[in-house]
């Protein structure tokens, strides 16, 4: 009787042979965040352990009864094989230490910082006194100051004096690392300038060309379509959105449609449909052609040329490889006279792209886009066995709109609250109004603009497009401006989102009431989120800022300085408070040392970096003592600089028990 009930999941999993592919992506992927999740980065040994575990895993799935968790457990090890080949395969130098200097090197990107400075990204940096082994393969710098001299363009090598570092880690512990994006992304060091840009040499020849097209057609978009119409055509068409203003890009962020920007699933999704319907009913149209091909395999073939050349005119970033990778998927169906939206068909995108890009697995965008697609492939499947045969095309037509918006506004909903700390409560709205006119206006008359545009005949296209842009920049602001657009979300514990994921994945690709099972627990686990609390208190890398939670909120030590990570802190709060506001709640009270606080039972005392400690006994004056300069101290909890380059930030519980932000030590981690 044990042994007919320890078998008969594997004989469920026997029955349900021929619908399990979906999970192989979910294996790997579960591969891949189980090698991120490590501490320390693994050996030789670790590596070949796992290759011989993915062989016999292999030889045990020929057995029927095992051959599914066998499959699942090699898609596993596959995950973290390939995430470990991938991390040696773009390793680089990252910058040590500060660097204030002379900088040379190509433009190969031109985009805007989060403080709507113009910042450029450059490849075959040439730093003084650095020798090529320790140079950076790429940098990123914003440009501050008088900036007239140059008119930056894909290609230009330039010169500048700028104030370097290597791309700063987490600033709290399990909050999102820059360091370890940047080192995937092969940026070794990041900084700004205030002095002017000048040019060393023009592009040469056919050097950086398709990213001098890229200006060149963003430019042309802009000077037929003014404003942040034009660039935000421009950046839908592109990828070059450094033309945007920061308000309007804030508006987008608000209303929930900054999707609607980014090159990704939905804009080249529109784009090829436009293209192919566009290709195959039009070749429907030509008797001759009609009757001797299929003109279906043929827009296929075309539009997979289309989005080829989109993708690297877009700058080929993550997200349009994703999303270009699903469509090749798409297009391949088509031509293989297979359905080309199935679970089957985004599960091969999704193994293809985590194979590839391991991680992509961590990014917003890939999380985002997934699980959107995977929500309405299924919820469209469900729906249409439950709808009338015939339905009023109108209807029809408005049925999909306001349900695939629903649809992709919950899926997505867990993902965009946990990464980026907000609900957009008039989203749904929003993009109601919007994404048709994205998908009816925008893309296609872009697409039309760009086939008459040899023949200067693209300004009516552009005209059309920039009429689009406007509308979306429109209701992206007024929707914004409505009184409680944006609701804060407090960031949730680490294990939330995989767990959550897991229990979603189940729930939609297991057939019959064991789907019932994922429900629950993701139900359990966003019952469990909003229990979670955040950290007592917090305190910056350097020792000058610290975040203590109260009654109102987090207060923070000083209204000015630090501000990146004061804003990261009262974002991942759910708070959406300025650093002046925080600054002035209840939690520090000045002294002639600094500010003191108290932490629970115990008392906290922020030192000054000009505070006089010399004669100061500050363990007697504190339990805990956080030091922006090196002291002397014993019998407290002492943190200066020395602590805190091996911690990094530190969150503090109100036992006094402190969790560093720098406790991996993985090829991304500094150095200490």
């Amino acid at each position: 009787m044990g042994r007919a009930w320890a078998s008969w999941p594997l004989e469920r999993l026997l029955a349900a042979r021929g619908r399990l592919f979906p999970f192989l992506p979910v294996g790997v992927a579960c591969g891949v965040g189980l090698w991120f999740a490590l501490p320390a980065e693994p050996g030789t040994a670790a590596y070949g352990l796992c290759a011989i575990g993915l062989v016999m895993a292999a030889v045990l799935a020929r057995h029927d009864l095992w051959h599914a968790p066998m499959v699942f457990l090699a898609a596993l090890l596959a995950g973290v094989l390939a995430a470990g080949l991938r991390v040696h395969l773009v390793a680089g130098p990252m910058l040590e230490g500060r660097y204030y200097g002379p900088v040379t090197g190509r433009v190969i990107e031109i985009d805007r910082s989060q403080s709507d400075a113009l910042r450029l990204t450059l490849d075959q940096v040439e730093l003084d006194r650095l020798p090529p082994d320790r140079t950076p393969r790429l940098i990123r710098v914003s440009l501050h100051g008088d900036q007239g001299f140059l008119h930056p363009e894909p290609g230009q090598t330039v010169m500048m004096t700028a104030s370097l570092s290597a791309p700063e880690g987490p600033v709290e512990p399990q909050s999102f690392d820059f360091r370890q994006m940047a080192y995937f992304e092969g940026l070794g060091a990041v900084g700004y300038t205030r002095s002017p840009v000048l040019l060393w040499s023009e592009p040469d020849g056919a050097e950086q060309w398709i990213g001098q097209l890229r200006a060149r057609l963003s430019a042309a978009i802009q000077r037929v379509i003014g404003g942040d119409a034009g660039a935000f055509a421009a950046g839908a068409m592109t990828g070059d959105r450094s033309g945007l203003s920061l308000g309007a890009v804030q508006d987008l962020r608000d209303s929930s449609l900054a999707h609607l920007l980014a090159i990704s699933g939905m804009n080249l999704a529109f784009l090829i449909g436009f293209v192919f319907s566009l290709l195959r009913h039009g070749l429907s149209l030509v008797p001759y052609v009609a009757l001797r091909v299929d003109t279906r395999k043929v827009a296929a073939v075309v539009s997979l040329g289309v989005a080829s050349f989109y993708l690297l005119l877009s700058g080929a970033n993550v997200a349009t490889e994703r999303a270009f990778i699903m469509v090749v998927v798409m297009l391949g169906a088509v031509l293989l006279d297979r359905r080309a939206l199935t679970l089957r068909a985004v599960s091969l995108a999704g193994l293809v792209l985590l194979l590839w890009q391991p991680e992509a697995l961590l990014s917003p965008g890939f999380q985002m886009s997934f699980a959107a697609t995977v929500a309405l492939i299924a919820g469209f499947e469900a729906i249409n066995t439950r709808l009338p045969a015939r339905l009023p095309w109108l209807r029809r037509e408005a049925m999909v709109l306001v349900v695939s918006s629903l649809i992709g506004g919950l899926a997505t909903a867990p993902y965009a609250a946990a990464h980026f700390n907000r609900f957009t409560d008039y989203g749904f709205l929003a993009n109601l109004l919007t994404v048709p006119v994205m998908g009816a206006v925008v893309m296609p008359a872009g697409a039309v603009a760009a086939l008459l545009a040899p023949l200067g005949l693209a300004e009516p296209a552009l005209w059309v497009m920039g009429q689009g842009a406007g509308w979306i920049l429109y209701v992206a602001g007024r929707v914004a401006d409505l009184e409680g657009a944006v609701t804060g979300i407090a960031a949730p514990p680490w294990w939330v989102l995989p767990v959550l994921t897991l229990g979603l994945v189940w729930a939609v690709l297991w057939q019959g009431w064991g789907r019932l099972a994922g429900v629950a627990l993701a139900a359990l686990v966003l019952g469990l989120w909003a229990q979670a609390d955040r950290p007592a208190l917090l305190v910056s890398s350097d020792g000058s800022l610290a975040g203590l939670m109260g009654p109102e909120g987090r207060a923070l030590s000083k209204p000015k300085g630090g501000g990146f990570a004061a804003l990261t802190w009262l974002e991942k709060d759910g708070d959406l408070a300025p650093q002046a506001e925080a600054a002035a709640r209840a939690g520090f009270v000045a002294d002639p040392l600094g500010q003191r606080f108290r932490l629970g039972p115990y008392r906290g005392l922020l030192l000054s970096p000009k505070a006089d400690v010399a004669a100061a006994d500050l363990c007697s004056l504190a339990d805990l003592v956080i030091a922006p300069f090196p002291v002397q101290a014993s019998g407290c909890v002492l943190l200066d600089p020395t602590t805190l380059a091996r911690s990094g930030t530190v969150a503090i519980a109100a036992d006094l028990a402190i969790t560093p932000t720098h406790a991996a030590r993985r090829l991304w981690s500094p150095d200490q």
